[in-house]
């Protein structure tokens, strides 16, 4: 009787430790994928492969409340006018971390956090800035984005560059 006991209390415990549900945090899934293959195109400056990564209605938040969304379109051109203003704009690679989330809603969400590093060509200063994006996927193309980091700094030394100039 002992030994039927044990051998039913061990089958409730494997029973209890297999579970049914979904995963809802893994570190690497085809969605993370896909994020570092568009953080690749956007360092490469390669905008119709990038655009290739989000579906046509992606809308995105960086630095800005839900009522200022802006297209892909806006935020290829951003980037293009920032590449204006820096080079060597890069991805620290030993900074940077991924997480997919599945929400108990069904949503699939990457979290990416970074840093960011570039050089301001008008003097030379080196910024590195922390980024946090998350960026929510739909049939395996990025619908919506939002991205936040602090650009305080660059705004400061572009203030006080202005101002020498005049």
């Amino acid at each position: 009787m002992k030994k039927l006991t044990f051998i039913a209390l061990a089958i409730v415990f494997l029973a209890a430790c297999t579970s049914n549900q979904p995963v809802q945090y893994a570190s690497s899934s085809p969605e993370i994928d896909v994020f570092k293959s568009s953080i690749k195109h956007y360092l490469a400056q390669n905008w119709d492969e990038y655009r290739l990564h989000y579906a046509d209605t992606a809308i995105f938040q960086n630095n800005v409340p839900e009522d200022k969304k802006i297209s892909l379109d806006s935020v290829i051109n951003n980037w293009k006018q920032e590449r204006e203003m820096f080079s060597d704009i890069q991805y620290v690679a030993d900074e940077d971390f991924f997480e997919m989330v599945v929400t108990d809603e069904g949503e699939t969400w990457v979290n990416f956090w970074g840093l960011w590093s570039a050089v301001l060509k008008a003097n030379g200063q080196k910024f590195e800035i922390p980024v946090h994006v998350t960026a929510r996927f739909e049939n395996g193309k990025i619908v919506e984005e939002h991205g936040y980091w602090n650009s305080s700094e660059i705004a400061l030394v572009l203030r006080d560059l202005e101002t020498t100039d005049e």
